[in-house]
């Protein structure tokens, strides 16, 4: 009883101290600029003020910011859905000469630290002519290595027996992928839905070096750009942290919705 207490204890502490900083970047976007500087760690606003939201929407390229990270990330999403599950089911089923080869590669490449990545990156953006468009912001993010390993192994664990049973029936190759093996897949694609939605979302040092246009800025660009003094001096606490509130709940409300499905890929191929 006195153990379990304590393991109780312990877990409040640390829900705690997770959750601080964010209940604390809430309370100070409500708060006035002079009081967000004079009591940066209370909780409770002195003078409750939407002063910070107003001036983000109305008053700077927030909205606009806004507006470009949701069509990237719809785009990078339903691209990576697409082509992951594609490639990953060549992979785990389609006999093709250097298949253990091309799935070294791909685990090697989540070996590798992104940043490596970046100059290379960018030297291909540029030699295609597409940096400083759209195409430069969504086209290298539409397949990821952690996306193709996640949905190879999933098609590796639904039963041989479904697909053939379809090629019985006269199903092609694509046919089998579509429409019986991809609906199989649900609970990982629904991860792959949740991952990619969260990477493109708060993705940065991609778009550093993808473009320079003050129009392509980005959600995580625009408040890296305010958090660095982007709209003139002075602390500028709550408009920061207010920024920083209003781009986490996207991804926060995808994870609750969806973090049982997450939790039970593993199980979903086994029922399926």
């Amino acid at each position: 009883m006195t153990g379990t207490v304590i393991t109780y204890l312990l877990l409040v502490a640390l829900t705690i101290i997770y959750l601080f900083p964010f209940i604390l970047s809430i309370a100070t976007s409500f708060k006035t600029d002079p009081d967000a500087a004079a009591n940066p760690l209370s909780l409770i606003p002195q003078t409750w003020s939407t002063a910070a939201y107003r001036r983000l929407f109305l008053n700077s390229d927030f909205p606009l910011w806004f507006r470009n990270s949701v069509i990237v990330t719809v785009f990078v999403t339903t691209g990576r859905v697409l082509f992951n599950s594609a490639a990953g089911y060549a992979l785990a089923r389609l006999p093709f000469r250097g298949r253990g080869l091309v799935f070294a590669g791909i685990v090697g490449v989540m070996a590798v630290p992104g940043v490596v990545l970046l100059i290379p990156r960018f030297l291909v953006i540029k030699t295609l002519g597409i940096y400083d468009t759209w195409a430069g912001l969504i086209v290298p993010l539409l397949v990821d290595a952690a996306g193709v390993f996640i949905m190879k192994n999933f098609f590796e664990s639904i039963p041989p027996s479904v697909e053939e049973a379809a090629r019985i029936d006269g199903a092609g190759t694509f046919r089998v992928f579509w429409s019986v093996v991809l609906p199989m897949a649900r609970p990982a694609l629904v991860t792959i839905v949740i991952l990619s939605f969260q990477g493109s979302w708060n993705e940065l040092s991609h778009f550093i070096v993808a473009s320079q246009r003050a129009d392509l800025f980005t959600l995580t660009k625009g408040v890296a750009n305010l958090a660095s003094g982007g709209l003139g001096g002075g602390t500028q606490f709550p408009l920061r942290l207010g920024a920083a509130v209003i781009m986490t709940i996207p991804v926060a409300v995808l994870f609750f919705i969806f973090q049982k499905r997450i939790m039970n890929t593993s199980s979903g191929a086994v029922k399926g």
